[in-house]
């Protein structure tokens, strides 16, 4: 998309299932483990950039003997950081003694992160500043193995302070008020329960030291989750190791963020994304699950598996943005997904250029909507192939003009070029401006001056902001009669709250061109109106139940919304006349038909939490407050 937004985070889980030196003597190498961590990771990295986490747990070292290593980085390449480092501790193994180096039992004793258990973890920040104290994975230490949790996710909860105050209520001091320490601080407490409701069963029968592995064999980490996710409300993907090598995967009960996981002998993995595991592992698509939702893939210390029920699944609202956007396309599904998308527009396209196909050029911007875009000029070769069917059937057209008719294809060009490079250090407003608009190259002369209409077609549009500062600048510079911006998405109109960086109402270009009309046509008391009904919800709390922002929408159809975004994002200066076609979300549903979550678009939230933050971004938005509603 070309507005930046920051988004997701993805997680990468890998379990060795038989023991180390077989990785050794079948792959060569103690790094197995590593590399495929690595790339899982790797393939990811669109995931987030804010910084990365990796962490390792041996299962079977002596005590006195380090059992959990972990590295976290906020640098520039904060996987590259990561794993230079975690190399650097095997070369000095190796340099050590070159001949115990292939042995498990002295590389395990003598190397950190020579585990069989991994977790790794990769950030876009959507609250908190970018430090390393807010990189994943977290840790929550204690002198026994199985009390200790490490834990990483992908997540937001809605309803922070209340599981703040469910921890003050249970004894507890937590260090901050945000969702990654409450929901470290509540599995922990209840993981501690787990242990002691062990000890208690079997003190009299096993001695201390033989409890700690009577509690590694029995320990129930689905009832642990269970208890502990009974009032969480958000998207998650959580992932969790203890000290003695068991863990968890876990999918909030209405499969708002994704989660998939593969099995065979050698591995357990689990991840964000399923392409990531097809290339990291080799796998075939078919052999690679997605998690259900209220699910948790649970894995012992001794390298079992299940999937079970932790809490009640809801209606699956799995992040359509996923398929829009998000995720890699190299996913064969979310290819096909987003190139219905771009298939779904061509009939608004056309509208939108009056059919006039031998005087348009289409192309994108960013790279990501290359494959809606492909879709859309393969809805507009079928738009031809039938005009062709009917000239010749209706002998409408011979000679020359049939020739031309049979040889005519959609103009596509490369028009639009981003500057990766280009940085923008100017300070005062007017002159950063212009830096911007230059972020953005385009092809010259590949246009007939104020004759061809200009299609771009992007992933989404949210705040407009790029295409008001640079690209539509850019464009007019080629003396189109009209350019066209088609968004792949909907209209973005709502906040989201469990995930991505889209919290504040007046981002948004719609909601923005939305309140013009209502100013327009008088109805500047209805804000109020709304704004009262909100304070009043959040008092009594049914504003956890309904969204009174939506009947602001309620006035103006979809196009006339777009007609307003068009006015607003075209500078004064351009010349060539500007429209903005958007996504329907009716035609959303149809190319991702498993993928339904789509309150950013209708306003229609799979959890309570969702209406509050809705309903508290738009009071935010009336006082005022820049801050996130949540």
């Amino acid at each position: 998309m070309s507005d930046s937004i920051k988004h997701e985070c993805g997680i990468a889980f890998l379990r060795l299932r038989k023991p180390l030196q077989y990785y050794i003597d079948k792959y060569r190498t103690p790094l197995y483990g590593i590399n495929r961590l690595y790339l899982l990771m790797e393939k990811q990295h669109n995931r987030g950039q804010d910084g990365a986490g990796v962490a390792n747990i041996k299962i079977k070292v002596k005590p006195g003997k380090r059992y959990i290593s972990r590295y976290r980085s906020v640098e520039q390449q904060p996987l590259q950081d990561i794993f230079a480092k975690i190399n650097k501790k095997f070369k000095k193994a190796y340099k050590q003694n070159k001949e115990q180096y292939f042995d498990a039992e002295w590389l395990q004793e003598n190397c950190a992160f020579s585990g069989e258990v991994f977790l790794g973890h990769l950030r876009y920040g959507t609250f908190g500043e970018n430090a390393i104290e807010n990189c994943h994975p977290f840790l929550r230490q204690n002198n026994w193995r199985s009390r200790n949790l490490v834990l990483a996710g992908n997540f937001n909860m809605t309803n922070v302070d209340e599981q703040f105050n469910k921890l003050v209520e249970l004894g507890q001091h937590p260090k901050e008020k945000i969702d990654t320490v409450t929901v470290l601080e509540k599995i922990g407490h209840f993981l501690d329960e787990e242990n002691q409701r062990l000890f208690n069963e079997f003190k009299e029968q096993f001695s201390n030291q033989e409890m700690s592995e009577i509690i590694a064999d029995r320990m129930d980490l689905a009832r642990v989750l269970h208890r502990s996710a009974r009032d969480f409300d958000g998207g998650y993907t959580m992932v969790g190791m203890t000290g003695n090598g068991a863990g968890f995967v876990a999918r909030d009960p209405n499969g708002i963020r994704p989660a998939y996981f593969y099995v065979n002998d050698e591995v357990i993995v689990a991840a964000s994304e399923k392409s990531a595991i097809k290339t990291a592992f080799n796998a075939e698509y078919d052999a690679i699950q997605e998690l259900s939702p209220g699910c948790a893939l649970i894995i012992g210390r001794d390298g079992d598996y299940g999937v079970k029920e932790f809490t009640p699944p809801g209606e699956k609202k799995s992040c359509s943005f996923e398929r829009i956007y998000f995720s890699r396309g190299s996913d064969p599904e979310i290819y096909r997904e987003r190139k219905m998308l771009g298939y779904k527009l061509t009939p608004h396209v056309l509208d939108a250029i009056n059919y006039d196909l031998e005087h348009t050029v289409f192309s994108y911007i960013p790279n990501t909507a290359e494959t809606a875009f492909l879709g859309l000029i393969q809805g507009l070769e079928e738009h031809l192939v039938s005009l062709r069917h009917r000239l010749i059937e209706e002998n409408k057209v011979k000679g020359e003009g049939l020739k031309k008719a049979l040889s005519f294809r959609p103009r596509v060009e490369k028009l639009v070029i981003k500057d990766a490079k280009l940085r923008t250090f100017i300070t005062d407003d007017r002159h950063r401006d212009d830096m911007v608009a230059h972020v953005y190259d385009t092809t010259y002369e590949v246009i007939q001056k104020r004759e061809d209409t200009l299609v771009i077609i992007d992933d989404s549009i949210v705040r407009g902001t790029t295409l008001e500062k640079s690209i539509l600048t850019m464009l007019d510079r080629l003396e189109p009669k009209k350019i066209v911006i088609v968004s792949s998405a909907p209209q973005i109109r709502y906040p989201d709250c469990y995930g991505i960086d889209m919290s504040r109402l007046k981002d948004f270009i719609a909601f923005r061109a939305m309140l013009n009309l209502l100013r327009q046509n008088g109805g500047e008391n209805e804000l109020e109106d709304v704004y009262t009904r909100c304070v009043a919800g959040l008092a009594t709390g049914e504003a956890r139940e309904k969204n009174y922002v939506k009947q602001l929408y309620e006035h103006f159809t979809d196009e006339q919304i777009s007609e307003e975004i068009a006015r607003m994002i075209k500078p004064p200066s351009i010349k060539a006349e500007v429209s903005v076609v958007y996504q329907s979300v009716e035609s959303l549903h149809d190319a991702c038909p498993r993928h339904s979550g789509d309150w950013y678009f209708t306003g229609d939230y799979p959890t309570p939490g969702g209406y509050a933050v809705v309903n508290k971004a738009f009071v935010n938005f009336m006082e005022g407050k820049t801050v996130r509603a949540y």
